[in-house]
């Protein structure tokens, strides 16, 4: 009998072929289950780059509520503000007082809205320089009639200079203040925005104010107003440091005849080249409407309706700043101003602004008295023309 070389095949016992089937389950199972967690924190990765793609290109819905950002300015406005709880906030006092008796300072995100509303609504803010101070009082020294220089060649001496005249600009100085109120209802409303309702009213009262100092304010625990500067009709290099110039009108209370545009012509041109660029004409707006019937020789208006919305009106070129506290014209008045602000006015105010919660004085309101300190003066006046409404 032939007998096959063929080696014979020995199996495993069952139970080893048992147990190597499960470990190689479980070692696919463990494999498949990390890859699918891979797979699905990839996935969420990539739906939360879409999700911030798409808002960040997303526009801001017209409004929309804008939240603090800040915890404190939330701790703020929930507890200080709707509650009166005062636990935990952070302690200004404005009134030499501790505890909510003097009063607290409001957070940033809030300053920064009043800050803003201000600038839409006061004219004079607007268009003048502002700056902001840790402390009461602000100083600043400028120089009368710039530094002086010279010319030489690259190798020759350099002659010393005359020493340039130094004046100290310190705005005077006075609390401004507002005193909005709610109903305590209001503030118990979720969907009360108080944010926005406190800084708007804040800013509106605060506007008002200003738009009156600023103006014609006398410098005694308020800022000084440009018409309340020393006026001459003495030119730019021999007049006083601080002392404006005015281009008559031609005639009492009124324009001369029929050539009032005349006088603007004149009222701009009394201002340096270096400042026009920027200048505004200032007026109230009786004022403003005499100046807008008036025509050149071929019949065209002299003002210009502003043609985008947000834009100023424009005359002869320039911006028309419309501002309430201008005088009417009359005898004598300096009715119009026209100037570089920016460069003639300035505005120093602390960046704090305080407010104290009063729920006791007219109840059921709740009032909330708020605080700022703010000064104001005029600080180039070759920067500053006035219109003086006079014969000479």
């Amino acid at each position: 009998m032939e007998i096959s070389n063929t080696p014979i095949e020995t199996k495993a016992d069952p139970f080893e072929e048992s147990f190597d089937a499960v470990f190689q389950a479980e070692e696919n199972d463990i494999h498949g289950k990390a890859i699918a967690d891979l797979r699905s924190d990839v996935d969420g990765l990539k739906s939360q780059m879409v999700d911030i793609s798409k808002a960040s290109a997303r526009p801001a819905l017209d409004g929309a509520k804008s939240m603090p950002h800040s915890t404190d300015a939330q701790d703020f406005i929930a507890k200080y503000l709707r509650r009166g709880d005062h636990s935990g906030i952070e302690l200004k006092s404005f009134s030499g007082a501790s505890g909510p008796e003097g009063g607290f300072a409001v957070p940033q995100e809030i300053d920064a809205l009043i800050g803003r509303t201000l600038k839409d609504i006061s004219p004079i803010r607007s268009i003048a320089t502002v700056v902001q101070t840790g402390s009461a009082g602000y100083r600043k020294l400028v120089t009368d009639g710039g530094t002086p220089s010279g010319w030489v060649s690259e190798t020759a001496e350099r002659p010393e200079t005359d020493t340039p005249n130094f004046n100290e600009i310190a705005p005077p100085t006075g609390e401004l203040y507002a005193n909005p109120a709610a109903s305590q209802a209001m503030l118990d409303d979720a969907a009360f925005d108080v944010e926005a309702w406190l800084a708007d009213e804040i800013a509106r009262e605060f506007a008002q104010a200003e738009g009156t100092a600023f103006v014609g304010g006398s410098g005694v625990n308020q800022p000084r107003g440009f018409l309340n500067a020393p006026v001459t009709e003495e030119l730019d290099d021999v007049r006083a440091f601080g002392t404006l110039q005015y281009i008559p009108s031609g005639a009492a209370g009124d324009f001369a005849g029929s050539d009032g545009e005349d006088a603007l012509v004149d009222l701009v041109h009394a201002l340096k080249p270096a400042y026009r660029q920027g200048a505004s004409f200032v007026m109230n707006s009786a004022t403003l409407a005499q100046i807008r019937k008036f025509k050149t020789a071929d019949g065209a208006f002299l003002w210009q309706a502003s043609l985008a919305s947000g834009q100023p009106d424009m005359l002869l070129g320039y911006p028309v700043v419309e501002a309430e506290d201008m005088p009417d014209m009359a005898a004598d008045s300096l009715s119009i101003a026209f100037g570089n602000f920016r460069t003639g006015y300035l505005i120093a105010e602390r960046s704090a602004t305080s407010i104290l919660r009063d729920p006791f004085t007219n109840k059921p309101f709740v009032h909330f008295y708020a605080t700022k300190r703010v000064g104001g003066q005029v600080m180039n006046s070759e920067a500053i023309k006035l219109m003086q409404f006079s014969a000479t």
